[in-house]
């Protein structure tokens, strides 16, 4: 996919650095993400208003989400979940910026993160059972063990598979659509595409995350 003109693309060339245009945008966004964190936190009150008025609605929805679904285990990783949570929706709204690339529209970002996932994902399986944690493997009938087993290796190995490419898939078509739309009638038009990103953005943040917390809480309960 090519853009007739990303900024920070434009910025690092000038510079002569050599980075993916993925990479320069996911600095962007943790950039933005560490802004925001210092202006809702730089003067805390009582009764909060602008900035952190927004940020603490989302971060209380985020936080009993997280407890709904994980239990009372999963607020240990709520950091986790919602840095995740945040990183991928300032990502997908930037895709509705004219010489912004969202960093969610490459597949390296999503894998990194689907990564991420998985890894803490049995990290924490081995922390809550020990060698039992291979149980979660095994299925309920002892006999049908080793088929299980293979069963769920190939599982667990498709979920960052399926967490990347769905999270990419959809970031990178609206993108190649927007574009189109765009180039072609430039007024108007892209505007119900446009709120429509919108819609995109939100639904793929609640998914890879809902995904994420039920992946780690499945680690955490036990195998029957």
């Amino acid at each position: 996919m090519t853009h007739p003109f990303l900024i920070l693309q434009w910025l690092v060339e000038k510079l002569h650095f050599n980075f993916g245009e993925h990479v320069t945008y996911t600095w962007f966004v943790m950039l933005v993400l560490i802004v925001l964190s210092w202006a809702t936190t730089r003067g805390l009150k009582m009764v909060p208003a602008g900035v952190q008025n927004v940020m603490e609605v989302f971060i209380d929805g985020l936080e009993n989400f997280v407890e709904e679904t994980m239990g009372p285990k999963g607020k240990a990783y709520f950091p986790l979940i919602a840095t995740i949570a945040l990183f991928i929706l300032v990502s997908n709204l930037m895709a509705l910026i004219p010489g912004f690339y969202p960093p969610t529209a490459n597949l390296n970002t999503n894998f990194a993160m689907a990564l991420t996932v998985f890894v803490m994902t049995h990290i924490v399986g081995i922390k809550e059972h020990g060698f039992g944690y291979l149980k979660h493997f095994m299925g309920p009938v002892l006999a049908l063990a080793p088929l299980m087993f293979i069963i769920e290796i190939i599982g667990h190995l498709a979920r960052p598979v399926s967490l990347s490419l769905r999270l990419f898939g959809n970031m990178y078509g609206h993108e190649i659509v927007l574009m189109i739309f765009l180039m072609l009638v430039p007024f108007l038009l892209p505007v119900p595409m446009m709120i429509m990103g919108v819609l995109v953005a939100l639904i793929q943040t609640f998914v890879f995350t809902l995904l994420a917390m039920i992946y780690i809480a499945g680690a955490i309960e036990e195998a029957h």
